[in-house]
């Protein structure tokens, strides 16, 4: 049986990892207009492709930054086939599903995806690894979800993007700028660590490598990641307060 082809735009840190996972259920073309992908072609028995090539496959993922997914949008539109399914893996999903929405034909389903893992998380393995599942268009979302846990051993949890967001904004953003001010200190190697602090050097090493754009997008392109700092440093700034107090021998 001949397979779905399946258009990859976007080859990066995650796409050139998606891709490895995605190349044997597929006839995968890749695609990135800033980097050079015929040697993972070549390794994953995948073909590249120019954006047109891409975005006239049977299934689109967009693999691109949050910053650069409308521009991308407004690009394949024209070249996407009648009953086409574009998916996005976005680390936020109320604004990118909103621009896929009104960007694209309305003959495309459309189903937007969150991988909560990626090339560090995932680099012994993706089974039992976390991803969210958002209907957008198209009644899709529950194939994609069943060829996720079937084909690929992920835990899929179908949210709407607004309960995505709400949640992300803390399992994601808040755990990312832990982890960026930890790394920001430049603490030396620790003699004698306790577990607790090598699962927080272990939390760092997750976030360590990711791009700026990545880290950005989690904070800023996240409608409701403002709300989740702002109660997170009301928080350490009661913890302070009440040290400082009880130092003070007041009751």
């Amino acid at each position: 049986m001949s397979k779905d082809s399946f258009g990859l735009i976007g080859v990066g840190s995650f796409g050139s990892f998606a891709a490895q996972h995605l190349a044997k259920h597929f006839d995968l073309v890749l695609h990135d207009p800033f980097s050079d992908v015929s040697a993972l072609a070549k390794k994953i028995k995948a073909r590249t492709g120019d954006l047109e090539a891409a975005a006239k496959c049977d299934i689109v993922m967009l693999a691109v930054p949050v910053q650069k997914i409308r521009k991308t949008l407004t690009d394949i539109a024209p070249h996407l086939k009648k009953n086409a399914l574009v998916i996005d893996v976005a680390s936020v999903k109320i604004k990118p599903c909103a621009a896929m929405k009104k960007l694209l034909p309305k003959s495309v389903s459309i189903v937007g995806t969150h991988p909560l893992f990626g090339p560090q998380s995932g680099k012994s393995g993706i089974k039992g690894l976390n991803i969210a599942i958002c209907e957008v268009r198209g009644g899709q979302g529950a194939c994609v979800a069943r060829f996720c846990v079937a084909k690929l051993g992920l835990r899929v949890t179908q949210v709407t993007p607004e309960e995505h967001d709400r949640e992300a904004a803390y399992v994601q953003g808040l755990t990312h700028m832990l982890a960026k001010i930890v790394l920001s200190l430049n603490l030396p190697e620790m003699r004698f660590p306790t577990y607790t602090y090598e699962l927080m050097q272990q939390m760092v090493e997750m976030v360590r490598y990711d791009s700026d754009e990545l880290f950005r997008a989690i904070e800023r392109e996240n409608p409701f990641s403002k709300e989740a700092k702002k109660a997170f440093f009301k928080a350490a700034k009661a913890l302070e307060d009440k040290m400082a107090k009880n130092g003070s021998g007041q009751a």
